[in-house]
Formats: structure tokens, C-alpha cells, sequence
């Protein structure tokens, strides 16, 4: 254990999509006190969405070197589609390389919205999927695949042909695209994307619709949060939180 003057509970490597403007904020609303968090950016083709999200998992060796001798405790990769276009079991199979490769647990932000479905007893789900009609057809595979059935899916109201647009996405588009996703049947609401800003939405949907609501930010720093053994720490939801409580007073403008 290093003797560190910040992040005392631990230190974490968040891996974020080179545009993205969604995660850093995201996140440290919902990083505990005593947690610090190390920003390195993914990379990939600035001209083709598809190959950019497999690029960020190819190029994610030099993303982790960029950290060089730091201290990290584990490292969470906040980008949910790529995991979607390579499929669970390529997930898993490359995701574990890179863990040994550089001595260090990696975990990735579908991963982590397996865990809490897991975690809540859902396999009924409704989806928001805010891609182009390749990524939500690849999201909801992947779904099907990992034994999870869609009751229903929606993807927002905007050109979504460059996958960089997502992070023009606001929360009142967000609440107007969900509120037509059948949830009757499901057991949870998965709002998916790390570059979708979700946290403000997630207790009025929850509200709405009496479902426990995730979303692809929340799960990743709740999962991190388990497999460090600081989950236990955590509190219980508060109003309009879903998981864990705490942060929703901590969120910014």
C-alpha cells in the first residue's frame, strides 16, 4: 500500500472516449470522499464511429501507459459500446489480457451493468440505447446474449450517424426519449452510454416508472466501488438515487 496524501481509500484510472465530456463530471459525483481518480483518454479514428469504438480497445495499451508508475488500484474503461460491437465473451477474453498484461484489475462499464442487474435480481430490461440503428441492434445482442431479455428499446431523437453526437445529449432529452420505453414487464431500466448525462434523470424515470433505473456511469463507479471492497462503506439510496446514495448533492452544473 502507498502512503498517499490524496485518495486514501484508493486510487483509480478512469479510461475515457477521446470527446467525451460526460464521465469526469459524472464520476466524481459519485467517487466517495477518500477515492481519486486518474483521467487517461481512449483513442481511435476521428471519421469512423464503428472502428473508432473497436480502436479504443486496441490502442488501450498505450491509454494505459500514459499512467507510467502510478499507483492505480484498478482501472474502469467508460466506454459501454465498445463491449457491445466485440460481444461479452471478446470482452472478457481481452479485458482480462490487459489486466495481467499490466498488473492491475479492469473492469468495464458493461461489465458493471451486468453486476447490479445481477446484483438487483433483473433479467426483464428496458433499454436506452442513444446510437446509431448498428450499435442499438449490437447493444441489444449483447443483452440477449449475456441471458437478459429486452422487454423494449429507445434511442434518443437526434443524428446519431457519428456516435461522437451522443454527448450533445441533455437530460430533458433524455426524460422526453424514455418516457415512450415500455417498462411495464421489465424488472429494470438500463440507460446506457457513459456519454450520456444520466444522473439527474435517473429519480424522476425511477419515479415514473417504479423501476430501479441504471445507467452506464452509476454501474462502473458502483462496481469499482464492490470489487475494491469499499462497497460496504457505501450508503443506502437516497431519493432520486439508484445503487448507492450520496451522490446526488454532489452533482455540478
Amino acid at each position: 500500500m502507498f502512503d498517499r496524501e490524496y485518495g486514501s481509500l484508493a486510487t483509480l484510472g478512469i479510461v475515457v472516449p477521446q470527446a467525451n465530456t460526460t464521465v469526469e463530471p459524472e464520476m466524481a459525483a459519485l467517487m466517495p470522499d477518500g477515492v481519486s481518480m486518474l483521467i487517461s483518454r481512449l483513442q481511435g479514428s476521428r471519421v469512423d464511429s464503428r472502428n473508432r469504438l473497436v480502436q479504443y480497445l486496441d490502442n488501450l495499451a498505450s491509454t494505459l501507459d500514459d499512467y507510467d508508475t502510478a499507483p492505480l488500484d484498478a482501472v474502469g474503461y467508460a466506454c459501454t459500446a465498445t463491449s457491445y460491437i466485440i460481444g461479452k465473451d471478446e470482452e472478457e477474453r481481452r479485458i482480462g489480457e490487459f489486466s495481467e498484461k499490466f498488473g492491475y484489475p479492469i473492469f468495464t462499464a458493461a461489465q458493471a451493468i451486468r453486476a447490479a442487474l445481477t446484483h438487483l435480481g433483473a433479467r426483464k430490461v428496458a433499454l436506452f440505447a442513444p446510437y446509431p440503428p448498428w450499435a442499438v441492434e449490437a447493444s441489444q445482442v449483447y443483452w440477449e446474449k449475456a441471458g437478459f431479455e429486452l422487454t423494449d428499446t429507445k434511442t434518443v431523437s437526434l443524428d446519431t450517424t457519428d456516435t461522437r453526437h451522443v454527448y450533445r445529449v441533455r437530460t430533458d432529452m433524455v426524460l422526453d426519449s424514455v418516457k415512450d420505453l415500455n417498462w411495464a414487464h421489465a424488472d429494470a431500466i438500463i440507460l446506457t452510454g457513459t456519454g450520456v448525462p444520466t444522473l439527474r434523470s435517473i429519480g424522476e424515470i425511477s419515479a415514473r416508472s417504479g423501476k430501479p433505473v441504471l445507467s452506464s456511469n452509476l454501474c462502473l463507479a458502483w462496481y469499482l466501488m464492490k470489487q475494491l471492497k469499499l462497497g460496504a462503506s457505501l450508503p443506502p439510496p437516497g431519493p432520486g438515487e439508484s445503487l448507492y446514495g450520496g451522490w446526488i448533492g454532489r452533482i455540478r452544473a
